[in-house]
């Protein structure tokens, strides 16, 4: 089935938790909570998912599926992720994206020189970062994306424009 552009990336299964099919759930969602509120989510293969439960834990929540009843069957499903449909999530102001529809962007300096394409938007506790994997270049970079690193806010042009401080691409 793939990621349709009308499906937008909630959430994904971690792990399973004891042994009455739980699973551990991490939401991307910015409220957190609300990837109990959407209704039936969907997997990109189709599968649906109902939450059933939902309890929040120190780094996820702990989630009971409708329909996965035990361990084993919670074990499969580690890695699947979770999507609902567009229509059901909040409208967005002007300048607002969902991490969902920049993956794959250019991301660009601002000379013009392109960097590379978002593969990621991981948030470590400390805000939200870019991952990107650079041209020519096996491993990624993490660019913070804030104001300050990304001051353009117009995506229609199908790139991320950045702006880096003096030697953030330098070799380590």
């Amino acid at each position: 089935m793939g990621t349709p552009r009308d499906s937008v990336l909630v959430g994904v299964i971690v792990g399973a938790h004891g042994i009455k099919g739980e699973v551990k759930l991490k939401s991307f969602t910015s409220d957190p909570l609300s990837i109990g509120r959407y209704g039936p989510l969907h997997s990109s293969s189709g599968r649906q998912f109902e939450i059933s439960k939902l309890k929040a834990t120190k780094d996820d929540f702990i989630a009971g599926l409708k329909n996965v009843n035990d361990r084993n069957e919670a074990e499969t499903l580690k890695g699947v992720e979770l999507f609902v449909a567009r229509e059901k999530l909040p409208k967005l102001k002007t300048h607002e994206a969902y991490a969902h529809d920049l993956m794959g962007l250019d991301v660009v300096l601002e000379n013009g020189t392109t960097l590379g394409k978002l593969v990621a938007m991981p948030n470590y506790g400390a805000g939200d970062l870019m991952e990107v994997a650079v041209d020519g270049e096996a491993e990624t970079i993490l660019i913070p994306f804030t104001n300050a690193f990304v001051p353009q806010e117009d995506f229609s042009s199908g790139k991320i424009i950045v702006s880096l401080p003096e030697g953030y691409l330098d070799a380590e």
